[in-house]
């Protein structure tokens, strides 16, 4: 945005490299230069965050905030495809700002190599409209989700395992049309299960695909959100069933109790 309020124009580049999406009537121009206005904090540069900053690049975001206290190790390349050979042993936010410089020189990445904790997030937060959690660990999400609501700004977040995921949108700040507040992350998982229940992705194993199966499906989201595109996934969890090629969807609201 202009200081006036108006929308950035697209440059001349900027309409050869969107072209795709300026002709698609429920995105267009307009569409385009709110992606283009757009500030997106990730959490995790892993196996969900790798399709998702790469595909938010190629859309023309053009601020994307990457959260991540992580190196590159040997055995995220097998998913985390944002990070190449060469680059093990560099901060993942390193790595991954150089895939997306790489990829569309108009997206600014600012870099955030720390862990997300209840004391950061409000600073972080402060300037983007949308968070997307493609953390690997229970204890982030649900303070992913906390911060975003306390933000009232909207949060894809995503999940895997071993050869499924899911994905769901929270705006638990806004209201439906019955007038009830639309669900947030507890209504949908009360609480995190016990340490240990859930084995982590290094103890049960994923297989790569899927983390670019549902890390895509983050980034459609994120879009649809920004540009007005479409339904998001708002009180609908959508799984994927790797294995029988199967899509599902479970709806859940807000208990009336609740407010």
């Amino acid at each position: 945005m202009t200081k006036s309020g108006i929308p950035e124009p697209l440059s001349s580049d900027e309409i050869g490299r969107y072209a795709r999406h300026i002709v698609l009537s429920e995105i267009g121009g307009p569409g385009q230069q709110k992606l283009k206005a757009a500030r997106v904090l990730i959490i995790g540069a892993g196996g969900l965050g790798a399709p998702l900053i790469q595909y938010l690049a190629a859309a023309g975001v053009g601020t994307i905030g990457i959260c991540d206290d992580d190196t590159v190790s040997l055995s995220n390349l097998q998913r985390q495809i944002i990070h190449t050979t060469d680059r093990i042993g560099e901060a993942k936010t390193q790595s991954a700002a150089a895939a997306v410089a790489a990829l569309n020189p108009h997206v600014n990445v600012i870099r955030h190599d720390l862990r997300l904790t209840a004391e950061n997030a409000p600073y972080l937060l402060k300037g983007y409209d949308l968070m997307a959690d493609g953390s690997d660990n229970f204890t982030t999400r649900y303070l992913s989700a906390d911060m975003a609501e306390q933000a009232r700004i909207p949060l894809v977040t995503g999940a895997v395992g071993r050869f499924d995921g899911s994905v769901t949108v929270l705006k638990p700040y806004e209201q439906s049309p019955d007038g009830r507040l639309l669900p947030g992350y507890r209504d949908l998982f009360p609480e995190p299960p016990p340490e240990g229940m859930v084995p982590t992705c290094a103890e049960a194993g994923v297989l790569g695909a899927v983390t670019g199966v549902v890390g895509t499906l983050m980034a459609m989201e994120v879009i649809k959100l920004v540009t007005g595109a479409g339904e998001p996934l708002v009180g609908r969890l959508l799984l994927y069933d790797g294995l029988s090629a199967r899509f599902d969807i479970v709806r859940y609201k807000r208990p009336v109790s609740a407010g």
